[in-house]
């Protein structure tokens, strides 16, 4: 070789290890894949389960497996990551494949999906082509290495980000030189700060304390917080905590054990530790829960104080998953309940909001829109009456636990009976109690009131009396509200098999009947079978016949309420009674004075949603509009002084009643449909965005009143939406993000856009 071969030969390996040198994976790359990637690529439903919101899952890589499968006979391994699995070569072992390693003379798979869309983009704000599959059900191809020049040929479109605005020159210039660089990654873990520190050892101290009644205890916290992200009081912005069982103490590196349930055997030899949540915060996982020194003292007053007793601490296994009422029956009922109460919204939205409700099958089970409140546990029976408790404990299993294809069918009827058996026992001896009245309520704080909107295929919950009166309420005491939370959480399965996914999603129907039917007695006796047969209409008669126990309407009830009309006026004595803990004053839906807007707002945003107001409680048949939107709309509205406000669209789908796992299409009630409108991002999973200046917002309202077709509704989408292929897409999608940061700070996190629709 020449001197000068072997010198321009140096240079060029001195400027990529330079390069390499100077390029850093957290400062520059992780910001890039969190602006324009992790928004698809996060979670369980990422893409070939691509998770691009750490350096562990972009050297992860992908796979061909889905994790969201509801037809598999057989429960699948499982891939969570930072917990199944160490390290590329693990990863490899699990069939993951690398997106960042070059292939002979040909370079990595994540550069040729990077140059595929750069090499193809989008025209601006217009309609993506027919052909490009959006959505959850869309399947993903997955291409391998050597598949990818055929991929290429097929789908010359579908190149990355995929089908929505792509990179800026120089985000796709570092990525692409830090690609042909090797792909360096550096890790920095998250480290809590001293104020942190101090505070989780209070809380591992508390966890691990000795003893079979501090162990029943610390199993029962544990199952109860571990999907939680869990913030310090005066922690660090941004620092979110996971609770483990890990095999080394406090104090030396956290070593998780990692079983498929938090409810099965992790051996003799562990201790509950708060390990720091690594990787970008995603909306949609994000379900958080604060910890401080008030929460220690109130944990150790509900659970630690008073002589109660443990005279053996259970074991693991089906039957321990099925029946938490038993399993942790040594510890006063009334502290378990008041836990759950005190931060109710968490505990709700661990189960709405979680990897359970993905996916319309999943979702189907609830309405559109509905209230949530909770029985006191001064009215409780199973709280108050030990004898009852111990008739109705055995009762309260939940199925899934075994869950064998070949005998589905025999194991979903003999839990349906079980249910149905405590159902009876339930009204019996509630027609013996005192009356239910005001004060069956539970009121302890602003979790008492809650508002569920169904997304079609995702669900959120938020405090508060939000949008016009519901079809339906909930009222849930102990034993839904526990029964919920496990058969939802704490034992479903997300990579289990069809059997257990089905009973899972049976079992919450029955869950629903039984918060409905509950707030029934809360109603005029002789009207209750009015209202529960508004709520299964036609073939939900058959089902209310079939499956689920009769509805009492012979026990009267203590609230004075207008017969004629007993549900609104429940739920106007409701918004009277309880404004002090009514979160979130709800003008815009319900405008009772003539003042349709929130008050202490300026008079600008009050003429913005004075005239939103005017899209509320009207029916799709007189609102046409609404038979356009999706289910939820983001409404960005720029004010005269800089400032933005946001608002929610969430349309509510009516049905004859959701009583069933298939045929949703047959139920459903179009011309029922309704619109609620309230300010704040009130999903994870936006479907659109509008954008105006607030002096439009007379004329978008107009157009909205007075489309009658899609052709109308797509002049208002060229004139006010942001689509897809918009050339500042990525602004104001995260826009959002910013917005919950400014409004509510430790709920932020990245929003995910796999269900942005193409208007």
């Amino acid at each position: 070789m020449s001197y000068r071969a072997f010198s321009g030969l140096f240079s060029m390996l001195f400027a990529t290890f330079a390069f390499a040198e100077s390029i850093s994976y957290s400062r520059d790359v992780q910001p890039i894949f969190t602006d324009k990637c992790v928004a698809c690529h996060a979670c369980y439903d990422a893409p070939c389960q691509l998770n691009l919101g750490s350096a562990e899952g972009v050297v992860r890589g992908a796979s061909k497996l889905p994790v969201y499968d509801g037809g598999r006979t057989k429960e699948q391994a499982t891939t969570r990551l930072f917990f199944d699995a160490h390290g590329e070569a693990a990863w490899r072992r699990k069939d993951f494949y690398s997106v960042l390693t070059p292939q002979g003379n040909q370079a990595a798979l994540m550069a040729r999906m990077l140059e595929l869309g750069h090499a193809t983009p989008l025209l601006a704000n217009a309609k993506l082509p027919e052909d490009i599959e959006l959505g959850i059900t869309r399947k993903n191809q997955c291409a391998l290495p050597a598949e990818f020049a055929s991929y290429a040929r097929e789908r010359p479109a579908e190149g990355m980000p995929f089908a929505v605005t792509g990179l800026e020159p120089q985000q796709y210039k570092t990525l692409q030189d830090w690609l042909a660089a090797g792909a360096p990654v550096d890790q920095q873990a998250l480290q809590p700060s001293a104020v942190e520190a101090a505070q989780i050892a209070d809380w591992e101290a508390l966890l691990n304390t000795n003893g079979a009644r501090a162990d029943l205890v610390g199993r029962w916290l544990f199952e109860h917080l571990f999907i939680a992200h869990l913030y310090l009081e005066g922690g660090e912005a941004g620092h979110f905590f996971q609770l483990v069982r890990s095999r080394t103490p406090s104090g030396e590196a956290i070593d998780p054990i990692t079983t498929r349930r938090p409810n099965d055997d992790p051996g003799n030899n562990f201790y509950y530790r708060l390990w720091p949540v690594q990787g970008v915060i995603v909306h949609k996982t994000h379900i958080t829960y604060g910890l401080s020194a008030k929460k220690l003292a109130r944990v150790k007053q509900l659970f630690y104080s008073g002589d109660w007793q443990v005279d053996a601490v259970p074991g693991y296994g089906p039957s321990h998953r099925a029946n938490p009422f038993a399993t942790f029956a040594a510890i006063p009922a009334k502290a378990r309940y008041e836990f759950m109460l005190d931060d109710a919204e968490y505990f709700v939205r661990t189960f709405i909001r979680g990897p359970v409700c993905r996916g319309q099958i999943a979702t189907d089970v609830i309405r559109d829109q509905f209230w949530n409140l909770f029985q006191a546990p001064e009215s409780d029976l199973y709280i108050t009456d030990p004898n009852y408790r111990a008739q109705v404990t055995p009762l309260l299993a939940v199925p899934g636990q075994v869950a064998q294809m070949g005998n589905f069918t025999r194991m979903w009827a003999d839990a349906q009976d079980m249910r149905n058996q405590y159902e009876e026992l339930r009204s019996d001896a509630y027609a013996d109690a005192p009356l239910p009245g005001w004060a069956s309520i539970w009121t302890g704080n602003d979790n008492a009131l809650l508002s569920i909107f169904r997304h079609y295929d995702s669900a959120s919950v938020t405090k508060g009396l939000i949008g016009a009166t519901p079809q339906t309420l909930w009222l849930m005491d102990y034993p839904l509200f526990e029964r919920t939370y496990y058969q939802l959480v704490v034992n479903f399965d997300v990579f289990g098999n069809a059997a257990h996914q089905a009973q899972t999603r049976l079992y919450f129907d029955l869950i629903r009947n039984g918060a409905e039917q509950n707030f029934l007695r809360l109603m005029p006796a002789d009207s209750r079978q009015a209202m529960l047969n508004d709520w299964y209409q036609d073939s939900g008669r058959l089902k209310l016949w079939l499956s689920y126990p009769p509805l009492d309407t012979d026990t009267e009830t203590a609230l004075q309420l207008d017969p004629l009309r007993p549900k609104q006026a429940f739920a106007e004595a409701l918004v009277v009674r309880y404004g002090s803990l009514n979160a979130r004053p709800d003008p815009i839906n319900r405008c009772s004075n003539g003042n349709c807007y929130r008050p202490g707002i300026g008079t600008e945003l009050q003429a913005v949603e004075q005239r939103l107001s005017r899209l509320t409680a009207r029916p799709a048949a007189s609102l046409r509009v609404i038979e356009q939107l999706p289910e939820a709309t983001l409404l960005r509205v720029e004010l005269a002084n800089g400032q933005r406000e946001i608002y929610s669209l969430l349309r509510n789908r009516a049905h004859s009643s959701v009583a069933f796992i298939v045929g949703e299409s047959l139920r459903y009630q179009p011309g029922l449909d309704t619109l609620t409108i309230y300010p704040g991002v009130l999903a994870s999973y936006p479907n659109f965005i509008f954008n105006l200046p607030a002096a439009q917002v007379p004329e978008f309202v107009a157009a909205m009143q007075q489309a009658k077709d899609a052709d109308a509704f797509e002049r208002i989408t060229q004139r006010w939406g942001i689509r897809r292929s918009h050339p500042q897409f990525w602004r104001y999608f995260h826009d959002l993000s910013s917005y919950i940061r400014e409004t509510e700070p430790v709920e932020d996190g990245v929003l995910d856009m796999n269900r942005y629709q193409n208007l």
